[in-house]
């Protein structure tokens, strides 16, 4: 079992940046897809973006060209970096291992809130 602890989130008005950040409790970036998800009021959790262990990366069409997956397999962490925010990016901010994987138990997530 891996555990994740999300951080980064916060209130921000369109347009604006936000870099999110994942934590793995085990070393498991070298070896692993990693994926960032997110769950908006009475919505699904939705699947963001992925970033396989040689660091190639994926993204669902919504956040093309604005959102950026990346990671640091020395520090375990896996970011997120979030540009020209838009209202609808809005929701809680969730990592686990991607998307073609059996999740881990989901940790608590971070909030992110698009609003002027």
């Amino acid at each position: 079992q891996v555990r994740f602890v999300e951080s980064g989130g916060g209130l921000v008005q369109p347009g604006e940046s936000l870099r999110l950040s994942c934590v793995a409790s085990r070393m498991i970036l070298r070896v692993n897809t990693l994926g960032w998800y997110r769950q908006a009021p009475g919505k699904q959790r939705e699947w963001v973006a992925d970033i396989g262990s040689g660091g190639r990366s994926a993204y669902v069409d919504s956040v093309k060209g604005r959102f950026t997956i990346s990671k640091d397999n020395d520090k375990n962490t896996v970011y997120l970096q979030m540009n020209s925010l838009k209202p609808e990016d809005t929701g809680v901010y969730y990592c686990n291992q991607g998307r073609a994987f059996r999740s881990f138990d989901w940790g608590q997530g971070t909030q992110v809130t698009v609003s002027s």
